[in-house]
């Protein structure tokens, strides 16, 4: 029997054994949740211009330094500069320009005062107290200096990293390509969610399981079918999807019985092993392997088992292929909100929420963490490791984990 790989060790295994997909432009309308390719660099200062937060006027700061609640000073009116139009004359000591909020500060003006802070004719403005030089005053490059790195390669696109490109002219951004992941279900047990299952049968949750996952991380799930306990049927769905898809999931077969015969049909395949099975609970069976840099994943039947593994191996590698930065997630701090009563000999990873309730977070621990309880997924938001040799854990117990 071959030494099992710590989990963490599989995982970095298979990241190495991969790479990011070819690059794409896409209409920025089209971009949200895509993963840059090429660092976006400011073009421009965003303002480009000294702006008006506020509705008032633009005047010389100097001009205000004796004013005061007891005796204002009065500044001859210009022009109205609304927003989207620019000045047509300077200011000069004595006058002022009434501006809209967001249109530009006229050369020759330093501060902004609010409209609702003075008393106004159409002809005069008059200030009630002294401001300063800069005052209510947005300058050019407050919110972007040109030059300044906004997003790295590998930054998936959110709300504001997609306003920031449309700000920056960037109508089509260089994203990497969607990635197209094959899902192959085998045994001969297994029938279609849609059919009624005949005695002895079960209906096929692990590919609707792997398929909403991939969606949510961004990929695009590709149903290559089911094969039953047969090695070439295997393989030759593995042939046919690597044809197609950027990587390939396969679920059942991984164990050690005699109808586990995944891992026979990945090397039929032509697929180069990279290790079977792993330290770790739920989710030990599995086989992985690459052919041509794809990486096809052979995981658990037992559906929980599979979402598990598929979470702390294969998801990271396929990050990666998407191109994004941060493949692994970020490592946290988990507060069991109630106990673990089981012993964990080797690794075990919980499955759980996130639970904010009185200000605390805190991980609300499914009791039922069984291999083929997948009802414990529903809501499931955050994974806690449980260190090899661990007893019985109590409640407030901090462990590792990552946010899913």
């Amino acid at each position: 029997m071959h030494e099992l790989l710590e989990f963490e060790a599989a995982r970095d295994r298979l990241i190495e054994a991969v790479s990011s997909v070819a690059s794409e432009r896409v209409d920025l309308a089209q971009a949200a949740g895509r993963v840059l390719a090429r660092d976006l660099v400011a073009e421009g200062d965003i303002p480009p211009f000294d702006r008006s937060p506020y509705d008032g006027y633009a005047f010389c700061a100097r001009d205000s330094a004796q004013a005061s609640e007891a005796q204002g000073v009065t500044l001859r009116i210009l022009e109205e500069i609304p927003a989207g139009a620019v000045p047509t004359q300077a200011v000069v000591p004595g006058t002022a320009v009434k501006v809209l909020t967001g249109a530009p500060v006229p050369p020759g003006a330093d501060a902004v005062c609010k409209f609702e802070d003075t008393a106004f004719t159409a002809q005069t403005v008059t200030l009630h107290r002294a401001y300063r030089a800069g005052e209510n005053v947005v300058r050019a490059g407050e919110d972007v200096r040109r030059g300044t790195l906004l997003a790295a390669a590998g930054t998936v696109v959110d709300a504001g990293l997609a306003g920031t490109l449309a700000a920056q002219g960037v109508a089509a951004p260089l994203v990497y390509g969607r990635l197209r992941v094959g899902i192959v279900s085998t045994g001969s047990e297994v029938v279609e969610a849609h059919e009624a299952p005949p005695p002895g049968k079960i209906r096929n949750a692990n590919r609707h399981t792997l398929a909403a996952a991939l969606q949510k991380a961004g990929m695009t799930p590709v149903y290559l079918g089911l094969a039953g306990d047969d090695v070439q049927a295997i393989a030759g769905l593995i042939a046919r999807g690597l044809e197609t898809c950027d990587a390939l999931l396969l679920t059942g077969g991984v164990s050690v019985g005699d109808y586990d015969l995944t891992p026979a049909a990945m090397e039929a395949a032509g697929v180069t092993m990279l290790f079977r099975g792993v330290k770790l609970k739920p989710g030990m069976a599995c086989a992985y392997g690459v052919r041509g840099g794809k990486p096809v994943c052979g995981l658990s039947g037992n559906p929980a088992s599979a979402l598990t593994n598929f979470y702390c191996i294969a998801l990271p590698a396929l990050r990666r292929m998407a191109g994004q930065r941060q493949a692994v997630p970020g490592e946290i701090a988990v507060t069991l909100s109630n106990a673990f009563r089981r012993r964990s000999p080797g690794t075990r990873v919980l499955r759980g929420r996130l639970d904010l309730t009185g200000g605390t977070v805190r991980m609300i621990v499914p009791e039922d963490q069984g291999n083929v309880v997948l009802s414990s997924t529903i809501g499931c938001d955050v994974m806690a490791i449980v260190p090899p040799g661990s007893g019985p854990l109590a409640a407030g117990t901090v462990l590792k984990g990552f946010l899913l």
